[in-house]
């Protein structure tokens, strides 16, 4: 298989390319690389044109750029049976997907009136994307967890199958529009004969009439419904990340495939522990004879267990020491980053007389000033 181009060499533009830019370098590309202005080789610009209009399909989308800028080509990418659709991390996005603003592009370029034909009514139209919020535990974000989303969305009427009509029947060809879901009229004007295009009154547009509308969906082909998908979130990912299940949102029209389903993780605050980057970060109180004489002491790590490590003599508080390897996972690169525990040593705040005594001739031994018991005002 051929290795895909990154999407911005692919435009032509900088990974810090603004809209209009991107905008600007695809309406090149598109008029450049269509078939129709490429007679003499058109499988090599079919191909070109269908890249081009892949990387604007993800680079025109704020939340698809996002996801590619975050995890490239080489992110996760599972399949699996998650309520009958596929989920991944990268920007993925394969196939041609919608021509997003070619209408405009075909129209100068050829004259004709290709938006009206390619946003006819009764073409397959994908379904509605979905968005959901999914809060986590720091612990299940460092070890991957499963979870069940609920979500209320349209899906296609199990009845009539999505036709709209009552079973046994099926939607008819419009009488007035012929099946185009258009009506054209020619006007006299002072400039000679003016062709104009609206949308069919008969049929709202579909090209097709229902006359047998089905009970349960009452003609409209989808119906509402709760549903619980699972999902698996990986081990590693962060606040604020997004798993995108393809499939899962709302039910596409005209045979159009089903829109996805976007999940937000958020990441709840933990007490003892915080994240920087693929880094575990936090605090272990050692005693103050540790922190002088060194000494071993059991670190607390993430998933439950517990890593002795070896204090050096003269430790000071806020050194930080590093235990390689057991941060959290990169989901797109498998490494993992480090657990940095900062030390901070504990003074006793009550001494026994003899603790004292002995840190007194500690401190007269060390050449230091011992601490000057003060007697009250009665003596």
């Amino acid at each position: 298989m051929a290795q895909k181009r990154d999407y911005y060499e692919v435009l032509g533009v900088s990974k810090s390319a603004t809209d209009e830019e991107i905008k600007k370098a695809y309406r090149k590309l598109a008029k450049k690389y269509h078939p129709d202005a490429n007679p003499d080789n058109k499988e090599e610009a079919e191909k070109k044109f269908k890249e081009v209009n892949e990387a604007y399909e993800t680079l025109s989308d704020k939340q698809k750029r996002q996801m590619y800028d975050q995890f490239g080509f080489n992110g996760p990418n599972f399949s699996g049976n998650q309520g009958g659709g596929s989920y991944y991390y990268s920007s993925g996005f394969d196939g041609f997907g919608d021509f997003g603003d070619l209408g405009d592009i075909f129209s100068s370029f050829f004259g004709g009136s290709s938006r009206s034909r390619s946003r006819a009514s009764n073409s397959a139209v994908k379904g509605n994307d979905l968005r959901v919020v999914t809060e986590i535990t720091f612990e299940e974000s460092y070890l991957g967890t499963e979870k069940e989303i609920t979500v209320t969305r349209n899906e296609s009427c199990p009845s009539c199958k999505g036709t709209g009509s009552a079973k046994g029947t099926k939607p008819e060809t419009c009488s007035v529009c012929k099946g185009t879901g258009t009506i054209r009229q020619v006007a006299q004007t002072p400039f000679g004969q003016m062709q104009t295009q609206r949308t069919c009154n008969n049929c709202g547009g579909t090209g097709k009439v229902i006359n047998n509308p089905c009970t349960e969906c009452r003609g409209k082909g989808t119906v509402r419904k709760v549903a619980r998908i699972k999902v698996k979130l990986p081990e590693g990912i962060d606040d604020g990340q997004t798993v995108v299940l393809k499939g899962e949102g709302e039910a596409g029209k005209n045979g159009g495939p089903n829109g996805d389903l976007y999940i937000v993780v958020k990441v709840k605050k933990h007490k003892i522990y915080s994240r920087k980057a693929e880094h575990v970060l936090c605090e272990i109180p050692i005693t103050f004879t540790t922190a002088t004489l060194g000494g071993e002491v059991e670190v607390p790590m993430v998933d439950g267990t517990k890593e002795k490590y070896r204090i050096p003599e003269g430790t000071a508080t806020n050194t930080k020491f590093v235990i390689r390897n057991k941060g959290f996972k990169n989901i797109n690169g498998g490494w993992r980053g480090d657990f940095v525990f900062t030390v901070t040593v504990q003074v006793p705040k009550k001494l026994t007389s003899e603790q004292r005594e002995l840190l007194v001739q500690l401190a007269k031994t060390m050449n230091e000033q011992p601490p000057i018991k003060r007697k009250g005002i009665f003596g």
